[in-house]
């Protein structure tokens, strides 16, 4: 019997009654905390099974006090909602733990049927179903970005309406300047006028600082880690990886994803020197629910899965006597911000660091940025003699999953990289 979906079936028989919806969605999300806490995985070392529960706690808390939570795309400067107390809802994240409990596809058809194009990325339309079935609680407000993904103004402004929330979005200028930093910096400031009107409270400028020194912190932990896992095996998941997008994001400058740092760094410096035979690379999202792709990738000394660029997408420490510029010069000089290229070059840089085999390309459903910049990157790869395997799917929505295909190609592809030593 399949647990997860049964109960994803129960979830879905009742999506007419949010209320009922959203209290088993806790029940559930609290008894596998709860399980991460008392069992973890065995199989997989203390750091990881730390992370899982950390992000299973950062999904938990906005739903558990929607009060001081705010609605969140990936690229928000959430180190200002830390100061305030608040807890960020990533609506990317919360498709996944929907796609994770096996009841997406009702969230999407929801959505499709109240309008939204089949088309539109499967992150957004699980969120945007979940937002018309009433099913998620009704947040302070929501902050979004312009980057990156162009689904994020929409989605946000149609979350807004529905929830009857006031709604703040940073426009982010496509590439560096100092006129655009100052542009991004004064609507950061913009932006906690919008947060203190909304909470009837004051920044605190010193937290705030506090919350930037822990993120320089982590960042220098993360240095630390990639620099080992250069010429060393270290155990990874794809699901793990994708768990690793919460601490790079939405929990940069807080106390719990800088522990999770220390761990990882402390296990991977106690692991066995041990080499993979072949070490791959992941460009943007992971399906986590890929028996095809956990068959290769999950602990597997041959494959190693070494980080997916999502997680490395800016990695520079923060100015803490300038926090306003230094937070904009982050979001700006983001790889997934501005031309395709920047977010190659540095697939390209760390592919090198680390010593990649080969990289894996996903396109994600709905995703014209991955898809579009297929043959940029596989071009500029090849310019630097690094393979890659580009292949089609969906990170949250199981029905377009295409698991024979994209077992064949990794296959093919991991064939290629034995026979010709991965160059």
């Amino acid at each position: 019997m399949d647990v997860i979906k049964t109960y994803g079936n129960i979830l879905k028989n009742n999506m007419d009654n949010p209320d009922k919806v959203l209290k088993y969605l806790k029940v559930g999300y609290n008894l596998q905390y709860l399980s991460l806490k008392l069992k973890g995985d065995k199989n997989l070392p203390k750091s990881l099974n730390y992370l899982s529960e950390l992000c299973m706690k950062f999904t938990l808390e906005p739903l558990k006090k929607p009060d001081r939570a705010a609605f969140v795309n990936i690229f928000t400067p959430t180190e200002f909602l830390h100061a305030f107390d608040m807890y960020p809802q990533l609506i990317e994240a919360m498709s996944s733990y929907l796609s994770g409990t096996k009841c997406e596809d009702g969230f999407i058809d929801r959505a499709e049927r109240e309008g939204i194009t089949e088309s539109l990325c499967s992150y957004h339309k699980t969120f945007v179903g979940a937002a018309m079935s009433k099913v998620l609680p009704t947040p302070r407000f929501a902050i979004t970005t312009t980057t990156a993904c162009d689904a994020n103004v929409n989605t946000f402004r149609l979350a807004s309406e529905i929830y009857g929330i006031e709604s703040f979005v940073l426009d982010i200028p496509y590439e560096y300047s100092k006129d655009g930093e100052e542009y991004v910096k004064e609507q950061l400031k913009e932006m906690v006028t919008f947060i203190e009107d909304n909470l009837k409270e004051k920044l605190n400028e010193d937290k705030l600082k506090e919350i930037i020194l822990t993120e320089n912190k982590t960042i220098e932990y993360h240095e630390k880690y990639l620099n080992l896992l250069k010429n060393k095996y270290f155990p990874n998941t794809v699901t793990s990886e994708m768990f690793k997008v919460f601490t790079t994001h939405p929990g940069m400058g807080r106390k719990d994803t800088l522990k999770f740092y220390e761990m990882l760094l402390k296990d991977i410096e106690n692991y066995p020197e041990l080499k993979p035979k072949k070490k791959i690379l992941w460009a943007h999202v992971l399906p986590f629910y890929s028996e095809s792709i956990r068959e290769y990738l999950d602990c597997n000394k041959d494959y190693q899965l070494l980080i997916s660029d999502m997680n490395v997408d800016y990695l520079h420490k923060l100015d803490v006597n300038d926090p306003y510029g230094s937070i904009a010069r982050k979001i700006i000089n983001n790889s997934y911000n501005g031309p395709f290229e920047r977010r190659g070059n540095n697939i390209v840089k760390f592919a090198k660091e680390l010593n990649a085999d080969g990289v894996v390309n996903f396109c994600h459903w709905g995703c014209k940025e991955s898809s579009g910049g297929t043959l940029i990157l596989k071009d500029m790869l090849n310019e630097n003699s690094i393979p890659m395997l580009s292949i089609d799917g969906d990170a949250v929505d199981r029905r377009n999953s295409q698991e024979g295909q994209n077992k064949t190609r990794l296959e093919a592809f991991f064939e290629m990289l034995e026979n010709n030593g991965g160059k």
